[in-house]
């Protein structure tokens, strides 16, 4: 009798090595097989953030440093603006109300046929008259080797809320921005004429911790009363009189040498960065103080952005700055641009 023993090694050896094949098959391609993993992990994660679907048509933008009309889909035009009015750096719901703005702006000029400002054969500008506009191509060579992730992250912003707008009672809004306010943001008709019901001033309390919340600016008694046309009594150190202010506490109305002004003109002819501004007189200069950076009327950007990192969503952020607006669909509004076109 044959010993038991050798056998069942013989067969255990053969078991063994029918077992080691694939994986000796395998660990050649191993390396190749990762990367492989990888990129299909990637797309994986990619399905499932929003898919930026085809502009349902064309905005004729002038290209102001080209000095032509360039035909840019819709959904790549808000993705242009958001990547030109706010820091890509931004959170992602701060973003998303960014691209809501944007495309209800645009969305307003096509169907009320607002041209204005724009040159003939276009609706809108690429600059800050209107909105930012940059391509592409600028946008690659603004940011260099961040390009493809600044780029997804606006793009994916834009996707969240493709195909929607702001209404306020079923008509698209004037969704005005800014970048920072002084801890409240402005009713419409005290910076511009029109009382909007949906501009009115609101707490933005976290606007202060804003890089752009406060500055000193200082420019010489000369140049102070050759831009306002008065002069200043240096004897007495003053120089005006504050009469009124906002309801957004920014400077209504100033009295200078028996002159009054605006608080939106001071900041105009002096190049303020908010019509929140004090003064003195130090010297042979004219020293001034200005909280905020921006007009003040609807959504402050800084203060958007403070709101998303303290987990708002982008709807609670536009609700907030936008008083009884509504988030709806762009298609039956765009739908009577294209019907005239």
């Amino acid at each position: 009798m044959r010993p038991v023993k050798p056998i069942l090694f013989a067969f255990g050896g053969l078991f063994i090595i029918i077992l080691l094949i694939p994986t000796l098959l395998v660990t050649p391609f191993m390396e190749q097989s990762k990367g492989k993993l990888g990129q299909d992990l990637t797309v994986a994660k990619s399905e499932d953030a929003p898919v930026l679907a085809e502009s349902p048509l064309d905005v004729p933008v002038y290209r102001s440093q080209a000095k032509q009309i360039e035909e840019v889909p819709l959904e790549e035009y808000v993705i242009g603006v958001v990547a030109s009015e706010m820091p890509a750096e931004f959170e992602l719901e701060a973003l998303k109300a960014q691209a809501l703005a944007a495309r209800t702006y645009i969305t307003k000029r096509l169907m009320s046929n607002q041209t204005l400002g724009a040159p003939e054969g276009s609706v809108v500008q690429d600059t800050q008259d209107h909105q930012v506009y940059k391509n592409r191509e600028e946008l690659k060579a603004a940011w260099g080797d961040q390009y493809e992730s600044k780029l997804q992250k606006i793009t994916e912003a834009v996707a969240a809320t493709q195909g929607k707008i702001l209404t306020y009672q079923d008509q698209p809004i004037d969704a005005s921005f800014f970048s920072t306010s002084n801890g409240y943001t402005e009713n419409s008709e005290a910076y511009w004429t029109e009382e909007i019901p949906y501009l009115k001033s609101v707490e933005s309390s976290w606007d202060e911790k804003s890089p752009k919340f406060y500055e000193k600016k200082v420019i010489t008694i000369k140049e102070f009363e050759s831009k306002l046309g008065v002069n200043l009594d240096t004897s007495s150190g003053t120089i005006g009189k504050i009469t009124g202010l906002t309801p957004g506490k920014r400077v209504a109305k100033v009295e200078i040498d028996g002159k009054e002004f605006t608080g939106r003109k001071i900041r105009e002819e002096l190049g303020l960065n908010s019509s929140d501004f004090t003064w003195e007189i130090k010297g042979d200069s004219v020293v001034i103080e200005t909280k905020g950076f921006g007009h003040g009327v609807g959504m402050s950007q800084y203060g958007a952005n403070f709101m998303a990192e303290g987990g708002k969503t982008y709807e609670e952020i536009v609700s907030h700055y936008y008083k009884g607006t509504k988030v709806s669909e762009a298609e039956p509004f765009l739908s009577k641009y294209t019907a005239k076109q």
